[in-house]
C-alpha cells in the first residue's frame, strides 16, 4: 500500500502489542498514518509519508518500581528505546534493517531529566522525535508524560553516531536519508 494525499487516513489508528505491553500512535504535523501499514511493503512508505513524531505508551511494572512505588530512574531510559525503535518501525524500517545493511546505531550521549515521579501501574506516554540528524549523527528527542492527566514525568535526548560493522564512524545509506529527515 502506498499513501498518498488522497488516502482516508483516520485521526489516530492505536496498536496494542501484549509482549511489549505498548500501545502506539503515529503522527506527523498534519497528518497520521495508520499503524496497519507499518510493516506492509516497507520500501513504499519510507520517503513517502514519514512520521515526525510518535506516541508510545507504556504500564508502569511492578518490576520497574522501587519499595516505594516510584520508577527507577534507570527504567526511562529504557522507555526513551522503546520510543526510539517504534518511531524507527513506524518510519517503515527496523534497527534489524540498518544492521543488515551494516550501518550500527551507537549511543554516544544520553540525557534525562526527571520532573516527576512515575508509580507503578501508572500509563505512560512515550513521545519521540528526531530532533536534528544528518548522515552521520542522529539526534532524538523524548518527553514522558503521564497519561491520566498529561503532567510531564520526564524529558531528554539520546545522540547517536552510524557506525560502520567495524564500529567505526560511517556515512548513512542514502536510501534511509528521507527516514531521518536528512536532505529536506
Amino acid at each position: 500500500m502506498v499513501l498518498t494525499q488522497a488516502d482516508n487516513i483516520p485521526e489516530h489508528t492505536e496498536k496494542k502489542d501484549a509482549d511489549m505491553h505498548v500501545a502506539v500512535i503515529v503522527s506527523d504535523c498534519s497528518r497520521r498514518i495508520p499503524v496497519s501499514t507499518i510493516g506492509q511493503k516497507r520500501s513504499a512508505i519510507i520517503g513517502i509519508l514519514t512520521p515526525t513524531s510518535l506516541e508510545t505508551r507504556v504500564r508502569v511494572r511492578y518490576a520497574e518500581t522501587d519499595q516505594m512505588g516510584v520508577v527507577y530512574h534507570a527504567h526511562y531510559l529504557v522507555w526513551m528505546e522503546v520510543g526510539r525503535v517504534e518511531l524507527c518501525r513506524a518510519s517503515g524500517f527496523r534497527y534489524r534493517d540498518l544492521e543488515q545493511d551494516g550501518i550500527l546505531m551507537a549511543v554516544v550521549e544520553a540525557n534525562c531529566r526527571y520532573l516527576a515521579p512515575a508509580l507503578y501501574d501508572d500509563e505512560v506516554v512515550i513521545r519521540t522525535r528526531i530532533e536534528t540528524a544528518n548522515a552521520r549523527v542522529v539526534r532524538f528527542a523524548y518527553e514522558m508524560d503521564a497519561a491520566h492527566d498529561g503532567h510531564r514525568l520526564a524529558e531528554g535526548y539520546t545522540v547517536h553516531v552510524f557506525c560502520g560493522p567495524n564500529r567505526r564512524a560511517a556515512k548513512l545509506p542514502e536510501k534511509y536519508h528521507a527516514v531521518f529527515g536528512i536532505g529536506e
